[in-house]
């Protein structure tokens, strides 16, 4: 089956582009799809939190690892997002 990727954030700097579209296995999960993706990070990011914190997005809504992708879903990867308002300096950062 095809689900198509969309990257956010640094993962679009990652896999070198907006999206794409990814085979997996019939019955396939969310957490099968990011395995397949760790595998490919090739920057160092295969072992950072970045994996642990992204949100995943299955057909524009919040889905953990377990849910089951059907064809032609829409997976959007989250990254974290750093930066903001420093409450110390009283300055963005």
């Amino acid at each position: 089956m095809r689900v198509d990727v969309l990257y956010f954030g640094m993962l679009k700097e990652l896999f070198g582009g907006e999206r794409e579209t990814l085979e997996l296995e019939a019955g396939a999960r969310v957490e099968d799809a990011l395995r397949v993706l760790r595998a490919r990070a090739s920057n160092g990011l295969d072992d950072s939190g970045v994996w642990k914190a992204l949100a995943v997005a299955v057909n524009r809504e919040y889905a953990g690892v377990a849910t089951v992708l059907k064809d032609r879903d829409e997976l959007a990867l989250l990254p974290p997002v750093s930066g903001g308002f420093d409450l110390a300096l009283g300055e963005g950062t």
